[in-house]
């Protein structure tokens, strides 16, 4: 081989070598980049990944929230501010479509605080949560609602315009002067298949992916949750404070209110007063056009009280055609001005097919006729019937309570019946109920309580099964029906004291017997119907200040057909009063437990009662009754 050919050989091998050296960086570069789209792609996973964990982090946290007793307006404000802070949103606000007599309209519920906010508030001349912007039926608000789907636009400017249509087109310059959102997404809310209103995101970019979209809608879910528990929560929490029928508060939120009422009135020195109405001939409103128009009477007074009620004031349907109102800061004068203003507005209704309704009004005043919430009520309650019994539809002031009230009769008789050792009970348990009594009318204190335990007390010693607060229970009960009667407030107070004594007959009775229970014998039925004797005449017949109430308790289980004891009356022959203490004592033995049978529900105790109407007792009682239990138990 000659020398040329060699440098041939060796070039060819070098040229080998070299395209082997090209092919060998081509891999190489392409490794190269290669690695780099990798790279690139991890971190933006990594990216991802740290979005989409930000936005799972910021999800459980409004979820524990919801989990916990924080207000709404506190689960709202913090969603709004995660928008913005942790997901990497400009602004973002929660606002509701609402309606009033003029129509739809859009209110501001949260906001996340910022420079365009601040913006918004200056052009409006008002904070924005204050303003009613306009709703519009070819509005994106309305296309994103209607659809329940995510609507985003870049025409910020429009969106303004839609809901504020007499903003100028200057202001609307001003706020989007150099402003940093490219859109604006519109996220639709709703609570238990109903319209509530829109999450509203301000955005840097034009378009949301996919995936924000997806994220977007699973927030606004949580959103949705979070307002649905709230609403439940609060119907729950209003039922319990609320009356079914009027939608005002019940008898538990005025005595709860009234208590502390009377703590601030009394801490600052300041009056407030007590108005109490009763509406007028509800009774014959129901027997002439059914209790459907005496509801709709019952409605009209609640919403002339709604109507004339300052914010502070507490309005309370009590039971029945009975309404309260607490006027926090009213002496007499103020009070008797807003009685008779609400008076007249109820003598100006008129309800189809019955016409003109009245209510009869009476009012007292905290630290002006008493200092004492139960004496308070009371002269309250006595000047409402004082106005009824003076002929309707007027405003009565209380007077001061009369110097001899029926709690000090029932006190002094309690005393006498136990100094006299008139009950078989140990010494030292009457002791201690005498010096409490005592005590109780030495410091001229209202002594209901007082005696709704001693009552109580006594009745514990012949049935271990008495309920403690069971008297008190009874002395309403049995106040709130002859109230529905027109009782005299006289009639009325005989009848609390026979109340609480009705039954002391029973303390003579062989506890044997009492507490029997197989069937008991003839003999011992016999025994049985002496106690209504025992206590008229053997108990209380010597004590002078009760002899007009003994009548009432002689005859509590005479049968309205006669066949009752001890005296066999029928009819118009028996008392009411002593009709209504049978009917209220019956019913509650039929929703106690005896030892020979388990307590009965309420409504299965009054259907017991209404197939006796006529025979134990006067069917017009029943009626009456029977409204007045089913409205407690609303």
């Amino acid at each position: 081989m000659g020398f040329l050919d060699k440098i041939k050989e060796f070039t060819g091998q070098i040229s080998e070598v070299e395209n082997r050296i090209y092919a060998n960086k081509q891999d190489f570069l392409e490794i190269y980049e290669r690695n780099l789209q990798l790279e690139k792609e991890i971190s933006e996973r990594t990216k991802e990944l740290d979005i989409a964990n930000q936005r799972m982090l910021t999800l459980q946290h409004i979820w524990e929230m919801m989990n916990s007793s924080t207000p709404l307006s506190n689960v709202l404000a913090t969603i709004t501010k995660s928008i913005k802070g942790d997901l990497g949103y400009l602004y973002s606000g929660i606002m509701q479509k609402k309606t009033d007599e003029k129509g739809n309209y859009i209110k501001t519920i949260t906001y996340a605080e910022d420079e365009l906010i601040e913006r918004l508030n200056l052009a409006f001349g008002v904070p924005i949560q204050t303003i009613k912007f306009d709703y519009c039926e070819d509005s994106l608000f309305a296309e994103a609602l209607t659809n329940r789907r995510i609507v985003q636009t870049t025409d910020l400017r429009s969106i303004i315009k839609a809901v504020s249509k007499d903003l100028s087109e200057d202001s609307v310059g001003k706020i989007l002067n150099n402003a940093k959102s490219r859109s604006i997404i519109l996220v639709p809310l709703w609570t238990r298949n109903t319209e509530f209103g829109w999450l509203i995101v301000f955005s840097s970019r034009e378009e949301a992916s996919e995936a924000e979209l997806d994220f977007l809608n699973l927030f606004s879910k949580q959103i949705e949750l979070a307002i649905t528990i709230a609403d439940l929560f609060q119907a729950v929490k209003n039922q319990a404070v609320t009356d079914a029928l009027t939608g005002l508060y019940n008898r538990r939120h005025f005595e709860e209110f009234l208590k502390k009422e009377a703590t601030r009135a009394e801490r600052m020195n300041q009056p407030f007063t007590i108005i109490s109405l009763d509406l007028d001939y509800l009774k014959q409103i129901n027997d002439k056009y059914g209790h459907s128009y005496g509801d709709m009477a019952i409605k009209e007074v609640a919403e002339v009280l709604k109507k004339n009620a300052r914010s502070i004031d507490v309005a309370a349907r009590m039971g029945g055609e009975e309404f309260n109102i607490i006027l926090p800061g009213v002496d007499s004068k103020g009070g008797l001005i807003a009685a008779e203003r609400i008076r007249k507005a109820i003598s100006d209704c008129k309800i189809r097919k019955v016409g003109k309704i009245t209510a009869s009004v009476g009012l007292a005043t905290f630290l002006e006729h008493s200092d004492k919430i139960d004496e308070l009520l009371e002269i309250t309650d006595q000047a409402m019937y004082m106005a009824k019994r003076n002929g309707r539809n007027r405003v009565q002031v209380a007077k001061p309570i009369s110097e001899t009230s029926w709690q000090e009769v029932a006190i002094t008789t309690f005393m006498d019946i136990l100094s006299r050792k008139r009950l078989p009970i140990p010494k030292d348990v009457a002791s201690e109920l005498h010096e409490k009594l005592a005590t109780s009318l030495e410091k001229s204190s209202t002594p209901k309580e007082m005696l709704y335990s001693v009552a109580d007390m006594l009745s514990a010693t012949y049935n271990p099964i008495h309920a403690k607060g069971k008297t008190k229970s009874k002395i309403l009960m049995v106040s709130n029906l002859a109230k529905s009667f027109d009782f005299p407030k006289e009639e009325i107070d005989k009848l609390r004291i026979a109340t609480l004594l009705y039954d002391i007959g029973n303390i003579m009775l062989p506890q044997e017997i009492l507490q029997k229970i197989e069937p008991l014998t003839e003999e011992e039925q016999a025994e049985i119907k002496k106690h209504p004797l025992i206590a008229a005449r053997e108990i209380l017949k010597p004590i002078s200040d009760i002899q007009d109430v003994i009548p009432i308790i002689e005859h509590h289980h005479e049968n309205w057909d006669g066949t009752g004891y001890p005296g066999k009356f029928s009819g118009e022959k028996i008392p009411l009063s002593s009709q209504i203490i049978l009917i209220t004592d019956a019913y509650f033995a039929l929703i106690e437990p005896r030892a020979y049978r388990q307590a009965m529900s309420p409504q299965d105790a009054l259907e017991v009662i209404k197939k006796d109407s006529d025979k134990k007792w006067n069917q017009d009682l029943v009626k009456e009754f029977v409204t007045f239990i089913e409205n407690e138990l609303k």
